[in-house]
């Protein structure tokens, strides 16, 4: 049995890695003004980087149509594959786990997966990719969902924004509402709870702010040494690179992934932002 992964272009995986385990993405949109790009496919999270810079409006984001999940579905099964598990960004911050189920109803007699992933950016990246080696290994589709369903429980995330400017903006901001109204120069640390979004300390200034990364997430996934970590920054590449160093020298992950946020999770959480990601005993 071929067992095909789709994600969404939320899963922020670094292109070499989508290749080797031939990942499936269906982008979603940013909307400059009237002008519309797709996530990862006409515009660079640099080009985006340097555009949001440039421009007046903060952009918005939508997710893919149902109809652009059924081309990508059909596509897959064309190509003789049997299943298809699709995981996506929490539904608690946008519609596109919503149009993928509205896909897999409109294509009855097809073997479709949905999971909600409850995450983002690439933490969302980290569960694709570990249902992506486990269908390369042979892996059952039930005992894929059943790895991705208990890790998206295990895996953890810390990430500290520069402002809350753009969560609040996007609509996205949850309850890390409560650090609005904050001194200045105060960097929130913010984690993921089921798909929401949830203040998990703040520091002064960003030097703090990452002692405080670390801190939380030493305390949620302990000081061994860890099989995988991940971490993702939004045009901040020094700040990624002092994060690296110091999570290396704390965990000695077998395998790090860095990435960068794309234009879609960059509109919400805007520059600067940097994001450690790990996985509980």
């Amino acid at each position: 049995m071929t067992i095909g992964i789709v994600c969404d272009s939320t899963a922020d995986l670094p292109e070499d890695l989508v290749k080797e385990y031939g990942i499936h993405i269906v982008p979603l949109k940013v909307h400059f003004g009237q002008e519309e790009y797709r996530d990862g496919v006409d515009i660079t999270a640099g080009e985006f980087y340097q555009k949001l810079q440039a421009s007046a409006v903060l952009p918005t984001t939508s997710q893919p149509s149902p109809g652009e999940f059924v081309e990508t579905y059909r596509k897959l099964l064309e190509q003789g594959i049997d299943s298809i598990i699709s995981i996506h960004i929490s539904a608690h911050l946008s519609g596109t786990h919503h149009s993928a189920e509205v896909a897999k109803s409109m294509l009855p007699e097809a073997d479709i997966e949905v999971i909600d992933s409850w995450q983002a950016s690439t933490v969302l990246g980290v569960l694709v990719l570990e249902a992506a080696r486990a269908a390369q290994a042979g892996k059952s589709k039930a005992e894929i969902v059943d790895l991705v369903n208990r890790l998206k429980e295990r895996i953890r995330v810390f990430f500290m924004v520069d402002t809350l400017e753009y969560l609040q903006k996007g609509g996205r901001i949850g309850k890390a509402q409560a650090f609005l109204g904050s001194m200045l120069n105060i960097k929130p640390i913010l984690t993921l709870e089921q798909g929401i979004i949830v203040p998990a300390a703040k520091a002064r200034g960003r030097a703090k702010g990452m002692e405080q990364l670390l801190t939380k997430m030493e305390a949620a996934i302990g000081t061994g040494r860890q099989r995988i970590m991940a971490m993702m920054h939004a045009a901040n590449p020094e700040g990624m690179a002092e994060l690296e160093k110091k999570a290396r020298e704390r965990w000695q992950p077998q395998e790090i992934i860095i990435s960068t946020v794309g234009p879609v999770i960059g509109t919400h959480v805007g520059p600067g932002t940097l994001a450690l990601i790990g996985i509980s005993p």
